[in-house]
C-alpha cells in the first residue's frame, strides 16, 4: 500500500471505524513503524504525538482495536482503518471519542423504531400504533400475518407500486411486533450475522 506520510511530521491521519456498525470511533496518527506494527500484530498501533512513541490502543486498558482492514484514500494521505473494538474506545470510557454510542443504525428504519417505541410508551388516542399496542400481542401478530399475505398476493401481480406499498406495510407491522416482543432490528441482525459465519 502506498502511503504519503507527511514530509514534516512523518505521520498520516488514521480514521478508526467499527467494521460492523460503520461508526467512526476515533482519529489517531500513524508513522511507518506504527503501520508496520499494526500489520504485524493485528492490533492497531498509533504514534502518540504527546508521548512521542508508539502506542498500541488497549495496551493499558485491554480495549484493543482488532484490525479488519486498512483502506487508503484517493490522495494516499489518510487511512481508514476498520476494526473490531474490544470495549470502549475513548480514554474517558465512552464508545467513541465523540461520546456517542457505538450502535448499529439502519437509517430511517432506526428512526421509525424510535417513533414506534415512543407511541408504545406514550399512548395517544390518535395513534394507530398506540391502539395496536393497546389491543395486545394477538392483534399485532394478526396484522403481520395479514400484511404478509397481501405481500404474497401483490408479488404475483405486475403492479410494482402496490407490491412496494404492501411490503412497506409488512415491514412497519413487523417492527411493531418486534417491539411488542421486546426486540429490535439489531437483535435480528445479530441472528442473521450468526448464521452467516
Amino acid at each position: 500500500m502506498k502511503i504519503k506520510f507527511d514530509e514534516t511530521s512523518g505521520l498520516v491521519p488514521a480514521i478508526i471505524q467499527d467494521a460492523a456498525t460503520k461508526n467512526v470511533l476515533m482519529l489517531g496518527y500513524m508513522n511507518q513503524d506504527a503501520y508496520d506494527k499494526t500489520m504485524e500484530t493485528g492490533q492497531v498501533t498509533f504514534y502518540s504525538r504527546s508521548k512521542q512513541r508508539l502506542w498500541t490502543k488497549g495496551e493499558e486498558s485491554g480495549n484493543f482495536l482488532h484490525l479488519v482492514e486498512i483502506l487508503n484514500d484517493c490522495d494516499d494521505d489518510t487511512l481508514l482503518i476498520r476494526v473490531r473494538p474490544a470495549g470502549p474506545v475513548c480514554h474517558k470510557g465512552t464508545d467513541t471519542c465523540w461520546g456517542t454510542a457505538n450502535v448499529q443504525e439502519f437509517g430511517f428504519l432506526s428512526r421509525l423504531e424510535k417513533v414506534i417505541q415512543d407511541r408504545r410508551e406514550n399512548e395517544s388516542e390518535a395513534s394507530y400504533v398506540s391502539s395496536l399496542f393497546k389491543k395486545g400481542i394477538n392483534k399485532i401478530a394478526q396484522k403481520v400475518g395479514e400484511e404478509a399475505v397481501e405481500v404474497v398476493i401483490e408479488a404475483k401481480d405486475d403492479n410494482e407500486q402496490l407490491f412496494l406499498d404492501e411490503a412497506a406495510d409488512l415491514l412497519f407491522h413487523y417492527l411493531i411486533l418486534l417491539q411488542a416482543k421486546g426486540f429490535d432490528l439489531n437483535r435480528i441482525a445479530e441472528v442473521l450475522e450468526g448464521r452467516h459465519k
